[in-house]
């Protein structure tokens, strides 16, 4: 019988009431967690009148600590948002025909709406929902991350429930599991490796419009959020070498320290979530060892353990399968009522677009925008050709081996974690000195913070294939090119659909900070859609916002559609695992 998932050890130990110094470190450093979680969420309990009481930024370093605090605060928020946001929608499209009909073709639209074209809505309406209070803007900027981190991971969860193994999903009918048991039982220990590695992306990702996000310029309005992002747009329109320097430093001890207490001890305890028959190497951490040497932890699960075991019987009670119908006529009529209503409001939408963006700037501004449109798409294409080539076998290698995973995770969590645009400044300045277009240049730019979607997504799949898998080729004699085609190459394919899908339309969105970027008074421009994006949300054109947006979200769309879609339908009927 193939087994699930492996029970996590700490719920294996045996209860002792002695205490030693693991319950120490675990609970001095859980206390000193929150105290600072307080007392960086109280600074965001101050008056905010624009444009008389407003916030500013001090580009000396010694205030460094606290706005990496700060930003760090806002990123870690925006995670729980868009990991509660990944569960409803992610479950509610691949576990209903009539959601998923709306809902992927909107999740297509939502990744490809740029993080400005989210910002150009939002900052005035949380502005005004916590009128006089810096809250207002701390939600735009929590909101800002979420859109940068939410949309990756709800791909990744909606394709692992897609791909569950088919002996896996007949099982738990057989034994008529509710849908809460066959969620906890089945959907989210399957889907946790890959949740966690493309978790991991998407918060390295939320770094990248980190600036974005705190030194916010729309509508012909600036707004500043303290924070380690507008510290650094400060110091790059002042040209401030010694600060940007600052910046980075802390930057990478930041990373270095949240991969060391929060991800390595993640992606060590998603291991134990690997269908297989067969153990390989277990994967160790000292967090995870010393959590699970200290008591305190064991201590709040008993204490949690009754109530949690009420709501989990009332949640399986109330969530029973009930018997299908015996005919599927009355289903089939509701649906195209159903399909009908959807194109309807669809086209309405649409025609209210349209219409606003034609009567605005009329037919030869939308084939410009279009044109252009057409250049950033080669620059994704090329993208994705170059990161698929160079990046596939670098992640087989790591998920196929724990050893080299425990090397190279710090570094690549440290090189995809590390905004790219903090380092634009230095790019840019190069760019001048070299010489070098834009557009061209801009390539690069947009490669540093989109091509890691693929790279985790990848790792995470390779870490997924079963271990009694590799056995079983390695004994037939599976080796180079034969393991690739077939036992590799199909086991990651589910992946490397995500990762691109996902890694795509972060080039899109990565495209608005990388065809236009400056150095103090000095401002290069590319050739595309992302920097016409930037220069009407600067300007606060919104007929130009609508179509710059609208034309991007077509392009994204049409791409999803018509390639990703039909690569995922082959991912989940000849590619996935049982």
């Amino acid at each position: 019988m193939i087994r699930v998932w492996r029970k996590p050890q700490i719920f294996n130990i045996p209860f002792r009431r002695t205490f030693g110094p693991a319950d120490l470190a675990v609970g001095l450093g859980t206390l000193a967690l929150l105290y600072a979680a307080a007392r960086v969420g109280a600074e965001s309990m101050v008056r905010f009148h624009p444009p008389d009481v407003i916030p500013s930024v001090s580009l000396d370093p010694i205030n460094l600590p606290n706005y990496a605090a700060r930003s760090t605060l806002r990123m870690f928020l925006a995670l729980i948002f868009s990991t509660l946001f990944t569960f409803v929608y992610g479950y509610a499209a691949a576990r209903s025909r009539r959601a998923e009909k709306v809902l992927v073709p909107l999740l297509d639209i939502l990744q490809s709406v740029p993080v400005l074209g989210f910002l150009s809505v939002t900052v005035t309406f949380f502005i005004a929902l916590f009128r006089g209070s810096l809250l207002g803007l701390e939600a735009a900027s929590i909101f800002a991350i979420f859109t940068g981190q939410a949309w990756n991971m709800t791909f990744s969860f909606y394709q692992s429930l897609r791909t569950v193994p088919a002996e896996l999903d007949e099982m738990s009918s057989l034994y008529q599991l509710s849908l809460w048991e066959r969620f906890t039982r089945l959907e989210l220990p399957s889907s946790v490796i890959g949740l966690v590695w493309n978790g991991m992306m998407s918060f390295g990702g939320g770094w990248f419009f980190l600036a974005a996000s705190e030194a916010i310029s729309v509508l012909n309005h600036n707004y500043t959020l303290p924070g380690l992002g507008s510290y650094v747009a400060a110091a790059t329109l002042a040209r401030d070498f010694h600060a940007l320097f600052w910046a980075i430093i802390t930057m990478i001890l930041l990373i270095l320290a949240i991969d060391q207490f929060f991800w390595r001890p993640l992606v060590t305890l998603a291991d134990m979530y690997k269908l297989e028959l067969s153990a390989g190497e277990t994967r160790r951490f000292w967090v995870n060892d010393l959590w699970r040497r200290a008591k305190l932890p064991q201590y709040f699960v008993r204490l949690a353990g009754s109530p949690m075991a009420y709501v989990d019987a009332t949640l399986s009670r109330w969530t029973r399968v009930r018997e299908k119908p015996a005919t599927d006529q009355p289903q089939q009529g509701s649906d195209r009522i159903f399909d009908a209503a959807a194109i309807l409001v669809s086209a309405g939408l649409l025609y209210l677009a349209v219409r606003f963006v034609l009567a605005a700037v009329g037919l030869k501004e939308v084939g410009h925008a279009a044109l252009l449109g057409l250049y950033t798409a080669a620059r994704v294409l090329f993208l994705l050709v170059f990161s698929t080539i160079v990046w596939t076998p670098f992640g087989v290698a790591i998920g196929f081996s724990p050893r080299l995973s425990r090397f190279s995770q710090p570094i690549i969590q440290l090189l995809a974690s590390f905004p790219a645009n903090f380092v634009f400044p230095f790019a840019t300045l190069g760019f001048i000195k070299a010489g070098i277009s834009l557009n061209w240049g801009s390539v690069l730019l947009m490669a540093l913070g989109a091509q890691w979607y693929l790279l985790f997504n990848v790792i995470g799949g390779a870490q997924g294939i079963p271990n009694d898998l590799r056995e079983m080729g390695r004994n037939l004699g599976l080796r180079k090119l034969k393991a690739w085609r077939y036992l590799i190459a199909p086991g990651i394919f589910g992946s490397w659909v995500t990762g691109s899908i996902t890694a795509s339309g972060g080039a899109w969105n990565a495209s608005i900070v990388s065809e236009l970027v400056s150095w103090g008074n000095t401002t290069l421009t590319a050739k595309g859609l992302g920097a016409y994006i930037s220069e009407a949300t600067a300007k606060g054109d919104w007929p130009r916002i609508v179509l710059g947006v609208g034309v991007m979200s077509i392009y994204v769309v049409g791409v999803n559609r018509f390639v990703w879609r039909r690569l995922y339908d082959l991912a989940e009927t000849r590619y996935r695992l049982g």
